[in-house]
């Protein structure tokens, strides 16, 4: 992508001005929040009224609405002291958020999720680490709000399916390769020096690619020294709907995350950007097996039994993934080759 188009204009409600919507002309951060459907307004409603309430108020508030015009109407005439703009680019979560960062001035853009609700100090938290000029990007803790119970299955190891901080994370600041979008800063710059999200690499509808992880590995390269780092006072709590509990879901989730992991490789650097989900696969995992099979097995807990059970699953459906997306690739590369 260009990365000028980032700065350029997109639809917007056109019923205030820039000036009038200004939230806090002296504020470092703007906050961008991408949608998609009207299933999820009361989720964003609440994600607008969290970002409202933060301690450290942001410049604007930008709602990027993907390719739903009824939705986009409706916030409208909802919220005319919002900056309410529609994806310019193709469907998708990286166009969308693209589109609302070219609504920003400020230095430093945050995003959150439009399921997702920001404690009091999120964006403080967030943004003070960009002092040190080195940092190009933060990102926080995703804490999982289950609409239901969770289930009594579900690996924490795992907890990556539903949009949150898994098992694993360090507990304390700390540099890190990647952090997630639905919780994460950048430095509006350098985003626009690597043009942004990919758009042709991310979720579109059910269909999950991490386009954050890809975006945060052409961060790190971007300048030399570059420092991403991760913030787990910066909170937030990541709505998980019912439909989410499901251990279908579960699987064709992790079926996803293995195929893109492939991809994200191929649009890189290959194996060397994929050091952490190595880590991931010979420390996490094994770790939280052990532990899952000792109190299982030694405690009775037949509930620790199924997180086994359900942790080799998820890892089975990543590597079928994986395995589907090289095929893919090995025979792209074929047809190329005797074309």
């Amino acid at each position: 992508m260009d990365p000028a188009r980032l700065g350029g204009p997109v639809e917007e409600c056109g019923r205030v001005t820039q000036d009038e919507k200004t939230m806090n002309p002296t504020s470092p951060v703007s906050v961008v929040i991408g949608c998609h459907t009207q299933e999820r307004l009361q989720h964003l409603l609440l994600a607008i009224e969290s970002v409202r309430a933060q301690d450290l108020v942001p410049e604007s508030i930008v709602i990027s609405v993907d390719h739903e015009p009824a939705l986009f109407r409706l916030l409208c005439d909802r919220f005319p002291d919002l900056q309410i703009v529609e994806n310019e680019f193709e469907r998708g979560a990286s166009g969308n958020r693209n589109s609302g960062v070219a609504h920003t001035s400020t230095p430093i853009v945050a995003f959150l999720d439009d399921d997702a609700r920001a404690r009091q100090d999120w964006l403080s938290a967030l943004v003070e680490p960009f002092t040190d000029p080195r940092v190009v990007c933060t990102g926080g803790l995703v804490v999982p709000a289950w609409e239901g119970v969770e289930p009594p299955w579900f690996p924490s190891e795992f907890a990556w399916v539903v949009g949150a901080s898994h098992r694993g994370l360090p507990e304390a600041r700390a540099e890190v390769r990647n952090v997630w979008s639905e919780n994460m800063a950048v430095r509006r710059e350098v985003f626009r020096m690597v043009g942004g999200f990919r758009v042709d690499f991310g979720k579109v509808g059910t269909v999950s690619r991490p386009e954050d992880t890809d975006l945060c590995i052409r961060l790190g390269k971007a300048r030399p020294g570059a420092i991403l780092l991760l913030v787990p006072e910066a909170v937030v709590d990541h709505h998980v709907g019912r439909e989410r509990a499901a251990f279908t879901f579960f699987l064709r989730r992790c079926y996803f995350e293995g195929r893109g992991k492939i991809e994200l490789a191929r649009n890189n650097e290959g194996s060397a950007d994929l050091g952490d989900e190595r880590r991931y696969l010979r420390q996490t995992i094994p770790r939280g097996l052990a532990g899952y099979l000792r109190r299982g097995v030694t405690g009775g807990n037949f509930n620790e039994i199924r997180r086994s059970g359900a942790l080799i699953g998820g890892l089975g459906a990543a590597g079928v993934g994986a395995a589907v997306s090289l095929l893919g690739g090995l025979k792209l590369g074929l047809h190329r080759r005797h074309r």
